[in-house]
């Protein structure tokens, strides 16, 4: 290539880095596709993670409401609940447990 003249090998030169700066482009589209993916994944994930499972919502008078894990009616501070711990609160005497009309926690309980 040195055997070329000056002005064809800045010509080649300048080619070579458009198309590598082409092709870092592509791949940096390509990074934040899958990036933004990734993400969209984890949160699927952490909603169904949080769908598998129950909250209790403190009530008045020694109420609670049931809620499935991802129901948005109740968003205070909890810590999710497995099936078994559902199911001893229920059996629970000191509490009344009432079912969120929304979410419908019920039919998650008979399965199982």
């Amino acid at each position: 290539m040195n055997d070329l003249p000056i002005g064809e090998r800045l010509s080649k030169h300048r080619a070579v880095a458009e198309w590598l700066a082409w092709q870092l482009r592509q791949t940096e589209a390509t990074i934040r596709t899958l990036e933004a993916e990734e993400e969209r994944e984890k949160r699927q994930a952490a909603r169904a993670w949080a769908e598998a499972r129950w909250k209790l919502e403190p009530a008045r008078d020694r109420r609670t409401v049931l809620h499935r894990g991802g129901c948005g009616i109740w968003k205070g501070e909890t810590a999710f609940l497995e099936r078994g711990e559902v199911l001893l609160a229920l059996e629970d005497d000191s509490l009344v447990v009432e079912m969120c009309g929304v979410c419908n926690p019920e039919p998650g309980l008979r399965s199982g």
